[in-house]
């Protein structure tokens, strides 16, 4: 599946009241281990066709980075059944990522 962008209009719906596992990189253009994280989500939404796989950019949504307590980027956070389960702050390899979905 591809990656969406998220934004206070649209994260409910499809991040809260998603049907499947959603995992939400929160993110920013000037974070360079943002940057780095990139190819990395696109690689496991990719592999993982029955997952949803949104980003946030913080600087247009800051709303969504203080509902969800995000203090540090990239924070990848797992959403089941419309509650966060996992999260991880700053860079981490394809395998870690995948780690999130178990």
């Amino acid at each position: 599946m591809a990656v969406i962008e998220l934004t206070s209009a649209t994260f409910d719906d499809e991040v809260l009241h998603a049907d499947r596992i959603v995992i939400v990189d929160f993110w920013a253009t000037w974070c360079t281990p943002c940057r780095m994280l990139t190819p990395v989500i696109d690689e496991v939404a990719a592999a993982h066709p029955d997952l949803k796989v949104g980003k946030v950019n913080i600087d247009e949504q800051p709303d969504l980075a203080v509902r969800f307590g995000v203090q540090s980027i990239p924070t990848l956070i797992v959403f089941k059944d419309g509650k966060k389960t996992k999260e991880s702050v700053g860079f981490v390899p394809r395998e870690m990522v995948e780690s999130l979905l178990d």
